[in-house]
């Protein structure tokens, strides 16, 4: 946890070091109506691959943004309950997650689970067929995307490959000696290191889960503005993806529809985004010299965030006046923290399907075997048998676990009882579970463990 908060804190800092250094000006950044723009996104932005609606199949722009409708028409789209900070936040974007069965994402300290995608070898039960059918159109978008990635991939390799294949044939003045030790070096790397490793491209694009996101602007009553370029309203701030496999690829669908009324006019905007559109931004990260890039999204785009970008750069979206849905494919990290953070979500998944009861009921077993295994240990301690070096020894390591385990349940009991959890509807208030009264016979210790965790502390001194 401690280390978990000095990251936030770092990112603050950098981020209000950087908003002093601009003061009232605002950063440069492009758009396509900028003769700039295509030098710029080439020279400093290449590893964002765009694939236009028009070179994508119909059937599948078809099958893909019924999906979306269908998952909005059984209620399927929710807010998170999110912390940043130390507070509790309402996404303003409404999410579900969808993917390999048994796979979770974790982004804002709240961990979403999947709305398991069809897979051999898994039984699935839907609460309605046309949750299948979206969730079957969703995996075939996603087996598109990775197949799209590994190509792109693929080129940039192949690009970057000729253009230092042509500076070293342009570079005349180059020491002939420095060029054949150089020759040498590669060709014994190449010996070791595929260019085109396939294995590692296909590892870091086959993702597991996407993450839909849906909102309606014109229905927000208010959006945070983009402080660094005056990008204007922003869906979602910036930031890099989290918990995701190193250098993994990010690909999202986007797809903006007719909604709520608009007075989207022809007016032409001489400088900046158009506001009407939804745009992605990029900018490098912490960076205040090279300009931005907002780039126009329409209906049925495609972009890729290749190799290292999502690390090395950031990202927002940026508003636009109609209704959105996307959907961003990414090969996330499985970690640990399940337990509570399933019951936070209150009773969303049961919308959906009723996959995750087993398995979260079998953790749920192997939670309480760590706690009774907890009162053995304490149990121990407290005999006489020991020295007092070796009860000292034992007290060390397992008190700041102990330690830890009370920080949790305070820190998930707070979140549960805020009062914006009280404020969702009912379906979607967070669940504190597990939760037992201290006198509890069938729980081996109290759900508060500042007693427990004095005596140690006194033992110890």
């Amino acid at each position: 946890m401690k280390r978990r908060a000095g990251a936030s804190e770092k990112k603050e800092a950098k981020k209000q070091k950087l908003l002093e250094e601009l003061g009232e000006s605002w950063l440069p950044y492009l758009t396509p109506r900028d003769a700039e723009f295509h030098q710029l996104w080439k020279t400093r932005y290449s590893k964002l691959f765009l694939r236009k609606a028009d070179k994508i199949p119909q059937e599948l722009h078809h099958i893909v943004q019924e999906a979306f409708l269908t998952l909005q028409k059984h209620d399927c789209f929710f807010q998170d309950l999110v912390r940043i900070k130390g507070k509790d936040f309402l996404t303003p974007v409404s999410r579900i997650l969808i993917g390999n069965p048994g796979c979770t994402y974790k982004y804002l300290n709240t961990r979403l689970f999947t709305v398991p995608w069809p897979m051999e070898d898994y039984e699935i039960k839907y609460c309605h067929p046309e949750l299948f059918a979206a969730c079957k159109a969703l995996i075939k978008l996603n087996d598109y995307l990775n197949v799209e990635a590994v190509q792109a991939l693929q080129e940039q390799n192949l690009s970057e490959t000729r253009e230092t294949e042509n500076t070293a044939v342009t570079d005349r003045e180059q020491d002939i000696s420095t060029f054949i030790k150089g020759s040498l070096l590669e060709v014994q790397s190449s010996l070791y290191t595929p260019r085109n490793d396939c294995t590692s491209l296909k590892y870091r694009t086959s993702y597991n889960l996407t993450l839909l996101n849906y909102m309606d602007p014109l229905q927000m009553p208010y959006l945070k503005q983009e402080p660094y370029f005056g990008m204007g309203n922003m869906a979602v701030s910036w930031h890099h993806d989290e918990n995701l496999i190193e250098r993994s690829t990010v690909a999202v669908y986007n797809y903006s529809c007719e909604g709520s009324a608009c007075d989207k006019d022809n007016e032409q905007y001489v400088e900046g985004r158009d506001p009407a559109d939804w745009h992605v931004g990029l900018k490098v990260a912490w960076d205040i010299k090279t300009p931005g890039l907002a780039i126009p999204l329409h209906p049925g785009d495609c972009y890729f965030m290749l190799d290292d970008l999502n690390m090395t750069h950031q990202h927002c979206v940026l508003a636009g006046f109609e209704p959105r849905f996307s959907s961003t494919h990414r090969v996330a990290e499985v970690e640990f923290e399940w337990l509570r953070q399933f019951w936070f979500q209150g009773k969303r998944y049961r919308k959906c399907t009723d996959w995750w009861f087993e398995p979260m009921a079998k953790l749920e077993e192997f939670w309480k075997k760590m706690e009774f295994m907890t009162s053995l240990v304490l149990c121990e301690v407290g005999k006489g048998e020991r020295t007092m070096e070796q009860r000292n020894e034992i007290i060390s390591c397992f008190l700041p676990l102990l330690t830890e385990r009370q920080e949790l349940r305070k820190e998930w009991t707070a979140r549960c009882q805020c009062q914006l959890a009280m404020s969702l509807p009912e379906e979607q208030k967070p669940k504190c579970h597990p939760l037992w009264k201290d006198d509890d016979p069938s729980m081996p210790l109290p759900y508060d463990l500042e007693e427990v965790i004095a005596n140690l502390q006194t033992l110890l001194e």
